[in-house]
């Protein structure tokens, strides 16, 4: 078998637009995918942020913030992993349907912000969402600044929704100083 065999088939195998079967074949994938939120036909990002919103509204109730905080600290590193191996094992750098990112995006400002209402937390969903799909500014540099493939790539399919993360929050401080 030659090069060119080799790579048609290992590429043969994987998963542009990743089902059930393809998350459960790795845990990577099961992280990566959201545990199943980044299947979403539609907007795998958006979904992927609610399941992280309302993971948050139920992990917080069962651990301390110092728990808190090592849980967030513990799934940006673990999410490098993933991401990094789900991306590379669908062929795509940074492909849709990985909502890790989101989801520890989403914890951080949930952390920061909680306790909040109802309209403060849609507030910092809608924020998010805003910064992440938009990439104004900082998220566009943050989003070109690690691509492609291997630690590096996985690095940077973390890094661009952190900033986007932190986006939400100066803006959400911003607000509250000025509505002071």
């Amino acid at each position: 078998m030659n090069m060119t065999q080799a790579t048609d088939s290992e590429s043969a195998t994987r998963q542009h637009k990743p089902n059930a079967a393809f998350m459960l074949s790795h845990p990577a994938h099961v992280i990566a995918l959201g545990f199943g939120s980044g299947l979403a036909p539609k907007a795998p990002g958006t979904v992927g942020s609610l399941w992280g919103w309302l993971s948050w509204l139920v992990l917080q109730n069962y651990l301390s913030l110092s728990a808190q905080i090592t849980l967030i600290v513990f799934g940006l590193l673990l999410g490098w992993w993933a991401c990094t191996v789900t991306a590379r094992n669908m062929g795509i750098s940074d492909p849709g349907s990985i909502v890790w990112d989101e989801i520890i995006a989403i914890w951080l400002i949930f952390y920061l912000v909680m306790p909040s209402n109802f309209g403060g937390q849609l507030a910092a969903f809608v924020l998010f969402r805003f910064f992440d799909a938009a990439k104004p500014g900082p998220v566009a540099w943050a989003d070109q600044l690690f691509k492609g493939f291997g630690w590096r790539g996985g690095f940077g399919i973390m890094w661009d929704d952190i900033v986007a993360a932190f986006c939400t929050l100066l803006t959400l401080a911003l607000w509250r100083w000025f509505h002071a």
